[in-house]
């Protein structure tokens, strides 16, 4: 099988592209996803988000899967909670929930495949070294200068002895063929970004989030993925990193994000902002799912299905365009 499709794959010996590439023939697609990180409960914000992700779905004729991501830190308890207020709010899925840290052997067949066609990297540095040489003036805001690219393999093996030394490992990068990639998002149409030579996997050993969510989507057979605009400018980066380990890319819609009334992202801080906080002030979960309902143009709404409804007859491109700023109820 696959190893972006089985759960527990491992790679060929050779580790070659077919490793990790293959037809995919056969491999149930037209799949719409919902992946948060169990790092505590859902607000407000991202129970609109995950309704829109699976209205979306729905209404489109597709799957919806859930997947947890769970690489890189979990909140005891968290997981069951989000999937308890998905419940509550009307949100269904096709299948068992993905547990992301089960799919580490599929993670690493990845790795291998790209690694066998020079198309990853060490870097030896610190997140300072990063900072510092990526205020130079042709490096876009927060991106990776390259500075491990290009060493002589002696430059190589003198920086691994000195990080063994420090009892550290470097991390791995992707070697970007290009620089920018070119994706189509539902809402914002087509959005072209640079591509980083991010890090596929952590100096930990840990696979990172890009690398993890993209080999997860294809397994799943993700075609759709909808979530909050803070992720369009990461979208080139992942669809090009789809294209290279031959799976199809996914269309996108990046949904307005919910704020609170500082301008900042909306957090638990902010006040009564989950499900469990609102009932404790009375709410039912029918007044949450009409809270949010009402700032998506759909104000009767009384579960996930209704909103699903609307926008089965208006579109995505229906939706606000701007952040919906939240004001916690009090009482």
């Amino acid at each position: 099988m696959h190893p972006l499709y089985a759960r527990r794959a491992t790679t060929r010996g050779d580790g070659s592209r077919e490793a990790a590439t293959a037809s995919y023939t056969g491999r149930m697609t037209n799949t719409g996803r919902f992946a948060p990180s169990p790092t505590g409960d859902f607000h407000l914000g991202n129970l609109r988000t995950a309704i829109l992700a699976w209205a979306w779905a729905r209404t489109t004729g597709r799957r919806f899967v859930l997947r947890i991501e769970d690489i890189d830190r979990e909140r005891a308890g968290s997981a069951k909670r989000q999937i308890e207020d998905l419940a509550a709010i009307g949100v269904d899925w096709d299948g068992e929930p993905l547990i992301q840290t089960e799919r580490a052997d599929a993670h690493e067949a990845a790795l291998a495949s790209l690694a066998a066609r020079g198309l990853i990297f060490e870097c030896y540095c610190t997140r300072r070294d990063i900072r510092e040489a990526a205020s130079a003036p042709h490096v876009p805001p927060g991106h990776y200068p390259g500075t491990c690219l290009t060493l002589s393999e002696s430059e190589r093996e003198a920086k691994r002895e000195a990080l063994a030394a420090a009892g550290r490992a470097p991390a791995l990068r992707l070697a970007a063929p290009s620089p920018e990639w070119t994706v189509f998002d539902e809402l914002h149409g087509s959005y072209t970004g640079a591509v980083d030579h991010f890090v596929v996997r952590r100096a930990d050993g840990v696979p990172a989030y890009n690398l993890a969510a993209v080999v997860d989507d294809a397994f799943q057979g993700v075609d759709q993925v909808v979530r909050g605009f803070d992720l369009l400018s990461q979208a080139p980066a992942q669809a090009q990193l789809t294209h290279l380990l031959g799976a199809p890319e996914p269309t996108y819609a990046h949904v307005p994000l919910a704020l609170a009334p500082s301008g900042a992202r909306l957090a638990k801080r902010d006040g009564a902002v989950t499900l469990s906080d609102l009932r404790g002030l009375g709410w039912s979960t029918e007044d949450v799912v009409s809270f949010i309902g009402s700032s998506l143009g759909v104000p009767r709404a009384r579960c996930a299905s209704d909103i699903a409804d609307a926008l089965g007859i208006t579109g995505l491109r229906s939706l606000p365009t701007e952040p919906w700023v939240v004001t916690p109820p009090s009482s």
